[in-house]
């Protein structure tokens, strides 16, 4: 299975979500969040590299001197899940031979960054991540809503 940095980022905000993702049922496009969350990350940091897609798995917002990756989020609500998206996508490229240094998450609207870095023990958490990302998604059924706001809005079905 292809794993993205969108697969990640699911994993956190909501299971079920991540489920709908991998069997290519999505309702972005109805979601006001995510709408705003498009429009900033295309008006933000015009002056570096835009949208950087690698094997078409994973998709940087952008890149400084190929060491620091850069991810735009319009606000720290799901913090977690930006952390441990951007510390996949460093893991990534390390794996293809990329020598990234760290990330860093922008948030334009509150003019507020987050330095992110990648330890060997979140390497051996990202491996489990991963492995239950795989069988999440390839279960049959989705996993059941869980009682937070975001997920119950996410993917119904």
């Amino acid at each position: 299975m292809r794993i993205s940095g969108t697969h990640v980022y699911y994993y956190f905000v909501c299971k079920r979500k991540l489920w709908c993702f991998s069997k290519s049922i999505r309702m972005e496009h109805l979601d006001e969040n995510v709408q705003l969350g498009k429009l900033l990350d295309e008006s933000s940091y015009n002056r570096d590299s835009g949208q950087v897609m690698i094997d078409e798995t994973v998709n940087i917002d952008f890149i400084r001197d190929w060491k620091v990756l850069h991810e735009v989020k319009k606000s720290r609500a799901i913090e977690e899940a930006g952390i441990w998206q951007l510390k996949y996508y460093i893991y990534f490229l390390r794996e293809k031979g990329i020598a990234i240094e760290n990330g860093v998450i922008d948030y334009p609207k509150l003019r507020r960054r987050e330095e992110v870095e990648l330890t060997e023990e979140d390497e051996q958490t990202l491996m489990r991540i991963l492995a239950d990302i795989e069988e999440i998604c390839s279960q049959e059924k989705a996993p059941n809503v869980i009682e937070k706001p975001i997920c119950k809005k996410m993917c119904v079905l």
